[in-house]
């Protein structure tokens, strides 16, 4: 299953997918084209996965297979990033399971976070990986968290459980299975509403540095 988008009254549901829900060009044509459906008809914006994973982010398979784009493919994953940073909605991400590399990245892109508190992990494994952040990765990560947070999340490669990530300031909040949606919803209900125009202007003024990395 793909991504696919259902409302709660005036909140889109943004579920990512099924499976590990990595970003395929396919992948980030579809979640773009249910963007622009939100900002037409929704006040708020949640993203989730299904099952046990959020994202693992980068689609590794594709990139070996398509080496000569991966300047282009890289560039339109920090698209969708800036996109989210400065949605002209609310925005809350719903971190149902495993949340790897790009996938983490993607969440912290939101303007809060729900994780489920039993299990998943919040991770960027680049370190490990031998994939260095680029410079828009890297400050998007730091815009989000406090100096010393980055420092474990991006040179460690720390798996954070849902308690962990929400010590470290990677979420706002933690919640059982079953309840990390409807949190998410009980979150991003009372800020519903804001002039969209508004929004997007405060939040292109917040992150002005960090989109112009990403871009």
């Amino acid at each position: 299953m793909t991504a696919n988008l259902h409302y709660q009254d005036k909140i889109a549901v943004l579920t990512l997918g099924a499976d590990e829900n990595r970003f395929s060009p396919d992948w980030l044509d579809t979640v773009n084209a249910h963007l622009d459906a939100v900002e037409r008809d929704a006040q708020g914006l949640i993203t989730t996965g299904s099952g046990k994973f959020y994202s693992n982010g980068l689609d590794l398979d594709w990139l070996m297979a398509n080496g000569d784009r991966a300047e282009w493919y890289v560039g339109r994953v920090q698209e969708l990033f800036a996109r989210i940073l400065t949605f002209p909605l609310p925005t809350i991400a719903a971190v149902n399971g495993h949340s790897f590399g790009a996938g983490a990245m993607l969440a912290i892109a939101h303007d809060y976070r729900v994780m489920r508190e039993d299990r998943g992990y919040y991770c960027f494994p680049e370190v490990d990986i031998n994939i260095p952040f680029t410079p828009g990765m890297a400050a998007l990560i730091q815009a989000k968290l406090s100096a010393p947070a980055a420092v474990t999340a991006m040179t460690t490669g720390h798996r954070f459980s849902g308690p962990d990530a929400l010590a470290a300031g990677l979420v706002d909040a933690t919640a059982p299975d079953a309840e990390v949606l409807p949190t998410a919803v009980d979150r991003i209900t009372p800020i519903l509403g804001k002039n969209p125009a508004t929004l997007a202007a405060i939040k292109t003024t917040m992150y002005s540095a960090v989109t112009a990395a990403l871009r």
